[in-house]
């Protein structure tokens, strides 16, 4: 893995695979990378901020209007990392990123972001097999985000099917992948 000295942006949507992010951080930061973490408030709820502060060592983001370190968090934000990962991505942020509809802190960084996009999508497997879902997906994949997942298995519903956020060691390594130049080998199709 080539993660030491990279930055990487870790965007958390509201969804209950939001916990896995939290793994995910400290994988990322264990491989050697720096790592700073953005939250929206539905994932807030969910996986306290703290503890990926704790994670990464580094204040996270919550909102455009409260962020002690920049007048403008979704831009310095962008300019800082090499790769953009959001985990998970729920339809909710996948369809505002591909709408290009911009209302809070994670939505409007995606529109700043000037390197690639990493999403690993979670959600029902219902919402996920979802003309709608699957119109952002493909529009996401068309203006170049990369993909990885979902998964098939047991979601947190109790159902089982695709919806299932990838795995943190499948994040890792399409982050790698994408960074080293390769496109990812579990992106979605």
């Amino acid at each position: 893995m080539t993660l030491k000295g990279k930055e990487i942006l870790l965007g958390v949507a509201g969804g209950i695979a939001a916990f896995k992010a939290a793994a995910l951080t400290s994988r990322l930061k264990a491989a050697g990378a720096g790592v700073s973490v953005m939250m929206t408030e539905s994932a807030a709820k969910l996986v306290a901020p703290q503890t990926f502060y704790a994670l990464s060592g580094r204040p996270v983001r919550l909102s455009l209007w409260t962020d002690p370190t920049s007048a403008h968090p979704h831009i310095s934000a962008a300019k800082d990392a090499q790769i953009f990962c959001v985990a998970p991505a729920t339809a909710d942020i996948m369809a505002k990123a591909a709408a290009g509809i911009a209302d809070d802190l994670l939505s409007t960084t995606i529109l700043a972001f000037p390197g690639p996009i990493l999403l690993a999508p979670a959600m029902n497997r219902v919402m996920w097999s979802k003309p709608a879902t699957q119109r952002s997906a493909a529009r996401l994949k068309e203006d170049g985000f990369y993909f990885v997942g979902p998964e098939t298995g047991r979601l947190s519903c109790g159902d089982d099917g695709v919806g299932r956020m990838a795995e943190p060691e499948a994040i890792e390594k399409a982050i790698d992948e994408i960074l080293s130049g390769a496109a990812p080998s579990g992106s979605a199709d």
